[in-house]
């Protein structure tokens, strides 16, 4: 499968429509914690691993901003993930299977992770577990995309960091001829996307509760 059509079977979920719903951050947290909650973090982590398809809209937003709140996330400064960058650099997909289970194990909803898993079973042409990945990164996608519309300041798409700004522009087919700009603002930066007259607004959060 080429590249070009991997992003396409992206953009038939995120161009779709979808419910826009104000972010609660702080309902969030307290839900994901609490055992009892619908939105507990385990309980969402077991349908997202084993049917990702089955996790409704509000789930996929619970779950994929729920991130922030997790103190075992990967950061891209971090050896491990420096390795699995390195052997997709290489096109090493034998090493980038290997190391990139080992960090979905501990960060199951990284973005980064899961795009260089897709591209490894992509290349082995393992099907099933290319088509279970990429419907993982759906559902986290649509949760960037029902965060808001992209067209002002207030509505911009939120994402957890800058590598999924970048993945969710990707999706978009934003890139080349686009200009950025950035302010800070509370809890965040919100980037600008220019190209003529198509304007794309994302933030990316820095919470601090």
């Amino acid at each position: 499968m080429k590249y070009y059509i991997f992003l396409l079977l992206l953009n038939i979920s995120v161009l779709g429509f979808g419910q826009k719903s104000k972010i609660d951050f702080k309902s969030i947290e307290k839900n994901l914690k609490n055992p009892e909650s619908l939105y507990n973090y385990d309980k969402l982590i077991f349908k997202y691993k084993g049917i990702p398809k089955s996790l409704d809209s509000i789930e996929a937003q619970y779950l994929y901003y729920g991130r922030n709140f997790e103190s075992n996330k990967l950061n891209t400064s971090d050896n491990d993930f420096k390795s699995l960058a390195e052997a997709f650099k290489n096109n090493n997909f034998d090493d980038c299977i290997r190391l990139g289970k080992v960090l979905y194990g501990k960060d199951p909803t990284n973005m980064d992770v899961l795009l260089i898993l897709l591209r490894a079973y992509d290349s082995k042409k393992d099907v099933s577990n290319f088509t279970h990945h990429l419907a993982q990164l759906r559902l986290l996608a649509d949760a960037i995309k029902n965060s808001g519309d992209g067209k002002t300041e207030k509505t911009a798409y939120q994402v957890n960091s800058v590598g999924d700004e970048y993945i969710f522009l990707n999706i978009l087919n934003i890139g080349e001829g686009y200009t950025k700009s950035s302010k800070t603002v509370k809890e965040g930066i919100i980037d600008l996307w220019e190209k003529e007259n198509n304007k794309i607004y994302i933030k990316v959060l820095y919470l601090d509760f």
